[in-house]
């Protein structure tokens, strides 16, 4: 039974159905009520169930994506994978179709064990992990699920970390399909993502960050970048060597603050591979230089002095990015 009120706004009901309370404000009766019809046969569906009869997961992964990834720092990523997931067919029915009530683990591992055919499962856990906060959200906040369809369904392991490191002559053939040569005009963007990619290997700092480097950010005589916003949420300083200044000092000039590569996230990754698959070094990737750079730096910093560079917390997540050969080392050792 639904009950109206009026409101300054507009008009207040409220509906109590199955020892299940809600509310919401409207601009106008009809929209009240209509809400309230809509929400009463939602409730009684999930009622004596497992979920919604009215909704599917594609809804949980629409209203999750509209309402709840814009408030966080992933969202673009969250909004692909989102997308992504629903799309996934399981015995010819499209994952998102799936209404809520019929949803059980035995879905969720068949959409897991899809998925695990095309990327590693390090890729599978994190979209797990979306789609159970998708899900949560749904059942906790929503009311749309009564159990947590994900509780008993295994994650694959995460495959080993990658430890590649990027050769000189990966470098040199790389920086040739860029077009770029030392001692020469930075002029053309695919110059630009050549200088990103050196500057990277200098610094350890990510393409995000280092494409939202300005010179409000940058100062070239004390030689520090600040980077006000991180992947970790916390804000940090990074010294800048030498070679790093020399490098930003190549890049065409830009007005007060603007961006100083002058590249999206998205045009610097078109285009660093497509110069990729020209130079031959198709197994690099620009996230391959935070390897590379943390393995050199270690040779020049203390660990702590290095963690606070590369803004780690956990010095076993800054041990990933080590990749040091034990052949090199021993070459130090004499």
């Amino acid at each position: 039974m639904a009950s109206f009120r009026k409101i300054p706004t507009g008009w207040r009901v409220e509906i109590y159905v199955k020892g299940v309370r809600d509310s919401g404000s409207f601009a106008t009766k009809a929209e009240a009520t209509a809400w309230a019809a809509k929400r009463e046969d939602q409730i009684r569906s999930i009622a004596g169930g497992a979920g919604s009869k009215t909704h599917t997961v594609g809804d949980v992964l629409r209203e999750y994506r509209d309402k709840v990834s814009p408030t966080k720092k992933g969202e673009k990523w969250e909004k692909l994978r989102l997308d992504l997931i629903g799309t996934k067919k399981l015995d010819g029915v499209e994952f998102s179709k799936i209404r809520l009530a019929e949803l059980q683990s035995n879905h969720i591992a068949a959409w897991r064990d899809a998925r695990l055919r095309e990327v590693a499962g390090s890729s599978v856990s994190r979209e797990m992990s979306l789609l159970s906060a998708a899900l949560d959200v749904a059942r906790k906040e929503w009311r749309w699920l009564v159990a947590d369809p994900m509780k008993d369904v295994r994650r694959p392991p995460d495959g080993p970390p990658r430890d590649r490191l990027i050769s000189k002559d990966e470098i040199a053939a790389l920086m040739l399909a860029h077009g770029f040569q030392e001692g020469s005009p930075v002029v053309g963007p695919m110059q630009r993502v050549a200088v990103a990619f050196l500057f990277a290997i200098e610094t350890a700092m990510r393409s995000g960050e280092i494409l939202g480097l300005t010179s409000h950010t940058v100062d070239l005589v004390k030689q520090v970048a600040h980077l006000p916003d991180t992947k970790n949420g916390a804000a940090r300083d990074v010294p800048l060597s030498t070679r790093a200044v020399e490098l930003l000092r190549m890049l065409p000039k830009v007005a007060p603050g603007e961006p100083l590569f002058n590249l999206s996230d998205k045009s610097r990754d078109t285009l660093f591979r497509k110069a990729r698959d020209r130079s031959g070094a198709l197994e690099v990737t620009f996230h391959d230089t935070r390897h590379e750079a943390i393995t050199r730096l270690a040779k020049k910093l203390q660990v702590l002095d290095l963690a606070r560079m590369t803004g780690h917390k956990n010095l076993n997540e800054l041990m990933t990015y080590y990749n040091e050969t034990a052949a090199d080392i021993a070459a130090r050792l004499g």
